[in-house]
This record gives C-alpha cells, sequence and structure tokens, in this order.
C-alpha cells in the first residue's frame, strides 16, 4: 500500500488567511490542474496537491506556496489521509488515453474518492466533466469517453459530498489536446478529406472560462449538489473551427471535404498522423464529437456571473492561445499528465545497479565553450531544435513509435528554452533537472525494456566538460535483442548527437 508523503513547503498558508478554506487539487501535474493551483492562490485559497510523483511539481512556480501530498487515486487510505481537513477538493482525474478499460479505472477512481471524501468529512467536490448530448437515446449511443465522463459524475453526485460536476466540450487554451489538434489539422491540411463529424455542432470554452467557473464552485452553497453545462458564447460545427482558427491565424481558406467512409477508428489514426496527439488520446476525442455537444442550460450564471465583458469567444481563446505559443509562455499541456514510468522502476542512478543488466553507451568530449553556453544547447534539445544529430533516424523511429500505438516525436516542448521535471519532450519525459549540471530523460515510446538519455556538464580545471550516456534495461530476451540490433547504429546517432551538441554550443559562445 502506497504511504501518503506529506511534504510541508517554506509559505504554504502565506497566501490567504488561516482560515481561508483548504482546496485540494488532485491532477495537479496535469494540464487543467496546473494551472488551477495559481488561481487558487490568488483567489485566496489555502491549496494542496495531491500527486502520485509529487517531484513532477517541484519546478512549477507556484510549488513552494502549497502543501504537496503523495497518494495514488486508486488507494483508499492514502486518498483519505490527504484530504483530512479539506473544505473543497476538486476531482480532476480521469484514465482517457490509458487503454480501452479507462473506464473501468474512472469508474473505480472515483468510488474511491467519494467515500475517502465522506469519511474525511469534505465540505464540496468540484468535478470537471465531458458536455454530452441531453439524456435519452442520444446520451445512450454518446462515446465511451462521454458515457465514462458521465458516469463519474453521478458516482460523486450520489455521495453525501455536495458536488458541482462542471460538463465543458471542447476546451480552448494554449497546450489543450483538443486546441493543439485542431491548431495542427488546420495548419498541416490546406486541403482535408474529412469524415462527417466535422459537421456536428460544438460549443468550445475558453480555459480561462473553466477556471473562472472551477473557482467559483468553491464558494458555492451547501445545498447545491448538481451538474452545471459550460460553455463558451459560440456554437460552432468543426468545420467552423477549423475555418475561423485559419482565419485568426493568418491562413488562407482551408477547402473541407466530408465524407461518411472515416469510422472513428481510421478517424483517430489519421488524426494522430497529422497532430501530436497519439490515436489513444485521439480516439475518445474524435468519438466524442460525433454528437452534437452543446449546453442546454446556462444555471452556473446564477452562482458564478458572467465577467462583465461576457464569456470569451472563440476567436479570442484563439488569439490569447496562440499569442501563449509565441511568447513561449505555455503554463501546461495536455501531455503534462503522463508518467515517465511506475515509482518501483529502477533508475540509472541505483547502486550497482541492482535491478539486473544495464546496457550503456557513454560518450564524453571537452567543449570550447562556456558552461552557460553548453547548457543552453543541451537544456534546448527536441522539439523544433532537433537532435543534433541524424535528423532521418530520429524521425524514422518516431514514424515507427506511432505505428505500434505511441507517442512518436511530434509531441514537441511545452518551452523552447526551459525544462521542468515531467516535461514531455518528443518521446520522453524529463525525469530530472539541475540547472547548470545534468538533464535525464526517460523514454516513453514502446519499447521492450527502459531507456533513459543523459547528459552531464562539469567544469574541470577551467575546461568545459560534456558527458552523454544513453542507458537501456532490457525485458527479456527481446529485450536484449533489441540493443544488439540497434548497437550498431549508435556510433551515427550517438556520436553525431556528441559532435552536433559541442559544435552548437561552441557556436553560440
Amino acid at each position: 500500500m502506497r504511504r501518503v508523503h506529506r511534504r510541508g513547503l517554506p509559505g504554504f498558508g502565506e497566501t490567504g488567511h488561516v482560515d481561508a478554506p483548504l482546496c485540494l487539487v488532485t491532477g495537479s501535474t496535469g494540464y487543467l490542474g496546473g494551472r488551477l493551483v495559481p488561481e487558487l492562490l490568488a483567489a485566496g485559497h489555502r491549496v494542496r496537491c495531491m500527486a502520485r510523483t509529487p517531484d513532477k511539481l517541484r519546478d512549477h512556480p507556484w510549488a513552494d506556496r502549497v502543501e504537496i501530498v503523495q497518494a495514488d487515486a486508486l488507494d483508499p487510505d492514502a486518498v483519505r489521509r490527504a484530504l483530512d481537513g479539506v473544505d473543497v477538493a476538486y476531482y480532476l482525474i480521469h484514465a482517457l488515453g490509458t487503454g480501452s478499460h479507462f473506464g473501468d479505472t474512472d469508474r473505480e477512481t472515483a468510488r474511491t474518492f467519494a467515500g475517502a471524501a465522506e469519511a474525511a468529512g469534505v465540505g464540496r467536490i468540484v468535478y470537471l466533466g465531458g458536455l454530452g448530448p441531453a439524456a435519452g437515446s442520444a446520451a445512450r449511443d454518446s462515446s465511451p469517453h462521454l458515457r465514462s465522463r458521465a458516469e463519474v459524475g453521478e458516482i460523486l453526485l450520489a455521495s453525501r459530498v455536495p458536488t458541482a460536476v462542471l460538463r465543458a466540450a471542447v476546451i480552448i487554451g494554449s497546450g489543450s489536446a483538443s486546441f493543439e489538434m485542431l491548431r495542427y489539422l488546420t495548419e498541416r491540411l490546406p486541403v482535408m478529406v474529412t469524415p462527417r463529424w466535422v459537421t456536428s455542432r460544438i460549443q468550445p470554452i475558453a480555459v480561462r472560462d473553466v477556471l473562472r467557473y472551477l473557482v467559483g464552485c468553491a464558494a458555492l452553497p451547501a445545498d447545491v449538489n448538481r451538474a452545471f453545462d459550460i460553455g463558451g458564447p459560440d456554437v460552432l460545427t468543426y468545420e467552423r473551427m477549423m475555418q475561423r482558427y485559419a482565419v485568426v491565424a493568418g491562413l488562407r481558406r482551408r477547402r473541407v471535404v466530408p465524407v461518411p467512409l472515416l469510422s472513428p477508428w481510421l478517424s483517430s489514426h489519421w488524426v494522430g498522423l497529422i497532430t501530436p496527439v497519439p490515436g489513444s488520446l485521439a480516439r475518445p476525442l474524435v468519438e466524442s464529437l460525433r454528437t452534437e455537444v452543446v449546453c442546454h442550460e446556462h444555471d452556473i450564471a446564477r452562482y458564478v456571473p458572467d465577467p462583465p465583458q461576457g464569456l470569451t469567444t472563440f476567436d479570442l481563446a484563439l488569439e490569447l492561445a496562440l499569442k501563449r505559443i509565441r511568447d513561449a509562455d505555455v503554463a501546461t499541456r495536455w501531455s503534462s499528465a503522463g508518467t515517465a514510468g511506475a515509482p518501483s522502476d529502477p533508475l540509472p542512478t541505483d547502486p550497482d545497479w541492482s535491478g539486473g543488466t544495464l546496457y550503456e553507451d557513454v560518450r564524453e568530449s571537452d567543449v570550447p565553450a562556456s558552461p552557460a553556453a553548453l547548457w543552453r544547447v543541451i537544456e534546448g534539445v527536441g522539439g523544433d531544435n532537433g537532435w543534433y544529430s541524424w535528423a532521418l533516424a530520429w524521425s524514422v523511429r518516431g514514424w515507427l513509435d506511432r505505428f505500434v500505438g505511441g507517442v512518436g516525436l511530434r509531441r514537441g516542448r511545452r518551452d523552447p528554452h526551459r525544462l521542468r521535471v515531467g516535461d514531455s519532450l518528443d518521446f520522453w519525459r524529463v525525469e530530472e533537472v539541475v540547472p547548470g549540471e545534468l538533464l535525464r530523460l526517460r523514454a516513453e515510446m514502446r519499447l521492450p525494456g527502459l531507456a533513459w538519455l543523459e547528459f552531464t556538464l562539469t567544469c574541470e580545471n577551467g575546461r568545459t566538460r560534456y558527458r552523454q550516456r544513453a542507458l537501456f534495461h532490457p525485458r527479456g530476451l527481446f529485450g536484449h535483442a533489441y540493443w544488439w540490433c540497434v548497437w550498431p547504429f549508435h556510433g551515427i546517432v550517438f556520436g553525431g548527437m556528441l559532435r552536433g551538441i559541442t559544435r552548437a554550443a561552441a557556436r553560440s559562445d
């Protein structure tokens, strides 16, 4: 059973009065959770974050202003302790993209959380679910993703804790999966043969309005126990959304030709090829667009009034998201919630590496550049900057990974210059960053084992020394065979990377 790890961080409680509501944010390593925390702090609330891997919150700018507890959402005792003394609990957990049985996981997690919240005497639960069709046959025919979201809402509403369920459709904001899917489809395909779901009506909502509703729900009266539809002021088809994106982004009008032949399964693979969103996540998103997702009421305005300037229009939400991307000011991304392996997995730093065989490819070189120049190159690897070696090999490996259902290379970076623990980086995840000294990445591609890529910078007698390690822990005979099959290419890929990084550092100094 997982132990709850509570870390009292400096400054906790200083953002509000000691009697200010204590809010627990689950999913704080994810896209919305990571954005909700600073909004709650700005509103004067005390905040506790629950995370399975607390270190992924270490580098967030607000980390020293919150309390962080470690807990697995499926561990009732750990969740109960995390909820101790909590006034408002934000439930932002879902298993979307984890496989075909995500509905079972969502159901079990929701029941665990509802029971723990009851036992802890929590004052309110706030849950962000999905906007689906009204009750009836259309609701029964909706996608598994929307049915799971609805079921989670029902489980939480049935608890003895007053619950507010916010039901949203497509969320538009820099870094959201829905926005990046829309962005890449529109930018990369001036002419599109599309499935019929592009004609379904959708009521998108800006992420800033979602956050405003989430924060506002902390002050709902105790007798409010219901679901609310939330959406922006515009109702559009997906085709219209793509055309509006083209206008806002300064692109030519897109030609869209809907055809009836593309099933959701085929559509998800098509989306997976064109956009950074992997097929495992694209499929439930695409399936959710088959049915109309439009608000049936706006009762939330009775408790959280619309802002004086009105809700954010679709065009303005696009403009704000694109500006964030241009300014390299994307706080969180859809891929933020990924995991860099189970906590029980061995680490390359384990003494004598007790986890079994650990293959290494180690390369070192003195660099005719300052440590600062070398670190800028190291921290800037991946994304648009590439990997400083045989580009075709990296591209082919990314395509192969996508072909077998992996994430591929196209996730890119959250920020073009800075990395923090937990960031996704193409088909890697940042496992450790020590500025100016160490960057360690763990592979999230489909592999018969565990893999890391480690960059180390040292200064010895006035010399800048660069050390690069590729590490692989094989699983079974196939894992060992895999290492020896790719070993002949290491000189080109990793040797080329060493030379490319040192040359780039020398040029930039």
